[in-house]
């Protein structure tokens, strides 16, 4: 299977201008199977929505759902939605008092939606847990065989949370990670690889929204914590573009690094709340 990484200048507050930026990076990548997409890739990360940016966000569902129809492929990014109404399938109100929006993951496909995840580790610093519910599960998907866990920006700061149980062969995070902890970024994407044996895809966004700079770091690593696929910088640019990388996951060849070196096994068994 094929996966390719969106890594997008995202348009503050406006979905369709965001839809018009990802359609001409997929148009640039045709045939890969699952396409993703940043954080909040159709407002930015928005920890105060209002009406209107939870509208937005549900139009850019919408469009995800008929466009990987059109396409026949797998769609995958988060988007600031209204709790009760998105699954109820109503027209979202504003925020009141309390939270109301989740930041969810959402995976639509050739059939129509086929998973969601809810951000576990809202972003205190942030203030995101004052407009938005936690989610409280982790999500698996197979698609083409291979199983994909799926969690979002700062879930990439607990280990153990993302701890592989044998369920899965590639790790996915989304985010809005700012160009100030970059470092933290690039060496946790690959740790969360060489623990989990798995291959990790990390899909970053660049540009500016009202508050930070972001400057990318959109990769593909595989189980031995090496890049696969990479979004370069130029030599002369303070942050990394807009792009779209990708390539076709070994799964022979991690499933035979597994079984000769089967780190996994040796896992301690532990539960935490």
């Amino acid at each position: 299977m094929e996966i390719a990484l969106l890594q997008t200048d995202i348009v503050w507050g406006d979905a369709d201008a965001n839809i018009r930026r990802v359609t001409a990076l997929m148009d640039r990548r045709p045939g890969a199977r699952l396409y993703i997409l940043p954080e909040m890739w159709a407002t930015g990360f928005n920890t105060q929505p209002d009406a209107h940016t939870l509208e937005q966000g549900r139009r850019a569902l919408t469009w995800m759902e008929a466009e990987a129809r059109c396409r026949g492929i797998y769609l995958a990014g988060s988007l600031p939605l209204c709790a009760d109404a998105e699954a109820e399938g109503q027209k979202p109100q504003a925020v009141a008092d309390a939270p109301q929006a989740v930041n969810r993951l959402v995976v639509a496909g050739p059939e129509g939606l086929c998973a969601t995840y809810d951000k576990v580790h809202l972003f205190t610093y942030g203030g995101e847990p004052a407009h938005y519910r936690p989610g409280s599960s982790r999500t698996v998907l197979t698609i083409d065989g291979v199983r994909i866990m799926w969690q979002i920006c700062y879930d990439l700061r607990f280990p153990v949370f993302a701890r592989n149980r044998g369920d899965y062969d590639v790790l996915v995070y989304v985010a809005n990670w700012p160009a100030g902890r970059r470092r933290a970024w690039d060496t946790l994407v690959r740790a969360r690889a060489i623990e989990n044996q798995c291959y990790v895809c990390a899909v970053n966004r660049t540009g500016h929204d009202p508050l930070c700079a972001y400057d990318g770091g959109t990769v593909l690593v595989d189980a031995y914590g090496r890049d696969v696929a990479a979004v370069q910088r130029p030599d002369d640019a303070e942050a990394e573009p807009e792009a779209i990388i990708g390539a076709p996951l070994d799964m022979a060849r991690l499933s035979a690094f597994r079984q000769k070196f089967a780190v996994l096994h040796d896992a301690d068994a532990f539960t935490l709340g």
